[in-house]
């Protein structure tokens, strides 16, 4: 459910989520390879990054991500 909220909120950044809840889908790629890696499953960063963005993370990089504001980082 969380996944599928992101992936229709991608006009939320992830720097946006990481200063309001404290993380980003970079976090819960990194989350999924080491739940992966707790049960004895290979997933790379790269391919936990996949499915959270549900495409590569450049692709998503190109078509989401917006150029980041100086408003944007958190103090």
């Amino acid at each position: 459910r969380l996944l599928s909220h992101l992936d229709s909120r991608k006009d939320v950044q992830n720097i946006d989520l990481m200063n309001l809840a404290g993380f980003c889908r970079n976090c819960l790629s990194k989350w999924y390879a080491t739940a992966a890696a707790d049960v004895d499953l290979n997933l790379s960063i790269d391919e936990a990054k996949e499915l959270i963005y549900k495409m590569p993370y450049a692709d998503w990089k190109k078509h989401y991500q917006t150029p980041m504001n100086c408003s944007s980082l958190k103090e």
